[in-house]
Parts: C-alpha cells; sequence; structure tokens
C-alpha cells in the first residue's frame, strides 16, 4: 500500500507540483487536466453570471480585458521574482488564474453594488476602470523593479501582430467575408496573431522558448515558431464559424456563444501580454 501510495505521491509531484515550484511549464498529462479544468469552470461561471444578472455581450468582453492585462502583468510580477515563496506559487499558471478570477469577481460584485445604490450610472465602465487601475499599478512596480531594455520587441510585436491581422481584416473585407469582419470575431483573431508575433519573436530572435506542449511539438517539428500564424488560423477560423453557424438558434445559446468567445479572447490576450512585457524588460 505505500509502495502505491509513493507512486500516486510521485506522479502527481512530477506532472502537477513541481511544474509550479519550479516553474517548469506544461506536460501532456497537467495541459489535458488544466483544460478539463478550465471546461468545468466555464459552465461554472456561466451560471454565476447568470445569477448575478450580468449579460454577456460585447462590452461585458472589453470590460473584462482590463483584467486579462492586470492579471498578466501580475504573472510578470513573478517572473521578475519580485515575490518569494511560497506567495509566488500563488501567481504560477494555474494558480493565478483562480487568484485574477476572485479578484475580479470581487471588482464585479462591488462595481454592481454601487450601481444598484445609484453611486455609479454604468457599472460596466465602472468595472473596467476597477481593472485599469490594477493594470496601471503592475505596470508602476514593473517599472520600479525593471528597466525597459528591449523597446524593439514590443514595437516588433506590436507592429507585426496588426499588420497580419489587419491584412486578413482587409482581405476578408474585400472578399465581403463577414464572419472575420465582425468586430468580436476580428477581436478574436486578433489577439491570437498578437500571440503568435510574441511566439515567433520571443523563439526565433531572441533565445525564448515554448511552454506549452503542442506549440513545442510544432515548433521543434518546423524549425521556426512561424508556424504558430498559420497554427491559430487553421485553429479559430473554424472555431468562429462553428460559434456563429451553430449557436444561434435561442437566446441562451447566443449568450453562450458569447462568452466563449471571451474565454478564447482571454486564452489568446493573456499570453500575448505577459510575453510581450517579458521581452521588453528583458525577463
Amino acid at each position: 500500500m505505500n509502495t502505491f501510495t509513493d507512486k500516486i505521491l510521485q506522479f502527481v509531484n512530477k506532472y502537477y507540483i513541481d511544474p509550479i515550484i519550479y516553474d517548469s511549464g506544461y506536460n501532456p498529462v497537467n495541459t489535458l487536466t488544466w483544460a478539463l479544468i478550465l471546461g468545468a469552470c466555464v459552465f461554472g461561471v456561466i451560471k454565476l453570471l447568470d445569477r448575478m444578472k450580468v449579460e454577456v455581450d460585447e462590452r461585458f468582453i472589453f470590460s473584462i480585458i482590463p483584467f486579462v492585462l492586470a492579471g498578466s502583468s501580475l504573472r510578470v510580477l513573478e517572473d521578475a521574482n519580485v515575490f518569494s515563496a511560497p506567495l509566488k506559487y500563488l501567481f504560477i499558471t494555474p494558480n493565478i488564474y483562480f487568484v485574477v478570477f476572485v479578484v475580479t469577481l470581487a471588482c464585479l460584485v462591488v462595481s454592481k453594488k454601487l450601481y444598484d445604490l445609484d453611486v455609479v450610472g454604468d457599472w460596466k465602465k465602472t468595472f473596467a476602470a476597477a481593472g485599469g487601475l490594477w493594470f496601471l499599478s503592475n505596470l508602476y512596480a514593473l517599472l520600479y523593479f525593471e528597466d525597459i531594455v528591449r523597446p524593439d520587441a514590443l514595437v516588433m510585436i506590436l507592429v507585426i501582430g496588426t499588420l497580419v491581422a489587419f491584412s486578413i481584416y482587409g482581405l476578408a473585407r474585400w472578399q465581403g467575408i463577414g464572419l472575420i469582419t465582425d468586430r468580436l470575431n476580428f477581436t478574436i483573431l486578433w489577439v491570437h496573431l498578437m500571440d503568435a508575433s510574441s511566439t515567433f519573436i520571443g523563439i526565433d530572435m531572441l533565445g525564448y522558448y515554448e511552454k506549452h506542449v503542442v506549440p513545442a511539438y510544432l515548433i521543434d517539428l518546423t524549425g521556426t515558431a512561424l508556424v504558430m500564424y498559420p497554427l491559430k488560423l487553421a485553429i479559430f477560423i473554424p472555431v468562429i464559424y462553428v460559434l456563429d453557424s451553430q449557436f444561434n438558434d435561442s437566446e441562451e445559446s447566443i449568450s453562450l456563444r458569447t462568452f466563449v468567445k471571451m474565454v478564447i479572447i482571454v486564452l489568446g490576450l493573456s499570453p500575448a501580454t505577459r510575453n510581450t512585457l517579458r521581452m521588453a524588460l528583458g525577463i
């Protein structure tokens, strides 16, 4: 029995605990686990927002973006060794997602309460402002502890990602492909192309490495992180098509579609922001 228990503990340490303690990235086991947990959390958050009578629309999604930026910049503070153990473990994936979720939920509750008390006229603006203030505070802390040593990386990521995204937008508009020119759908492609650009610049030009299992495999296979561009398009254009063509027969399915798009934006913007800040600061 002790041998069996020891094997279980070794398995947990190897695939779950050690990657957090040593920030060594992802492996097939924890990748699948976090994906399953994310899926369960998505439905849990949908129920929670419904209970709070929060409509998941475009304005709500864009009000969430400052919190994504705040969470990513908080992760970079950990990368910069601002926090010591054991506190630092709270700000390593996946723990940081729960920390950011709790803070975001608290800000949402307070914003809605202020609206109910007629203290503010638009709770979504108040909510977004709270996230923006958090993000700016994190940036101030980062610039206090670190210097911008690679502004060229910041510029290249922003310019290349934006050029690729708007080139696709222009082509789609010329061909009359409304699927791509829809504002929310284009935002999905834009943030993920920014993520692709940060990966390309970081790996091919600055010597960083990919921590995620599938992208790392494809980069090793092709010998370049440029593969991230077609990979992102090959994944998310079909996903957007399925969401827009299949989830439109009821108010509930439309709400679910919008929420899933929000999750996809978060999953693209979060690593893009973290990668960009890390490279700009030379971390």
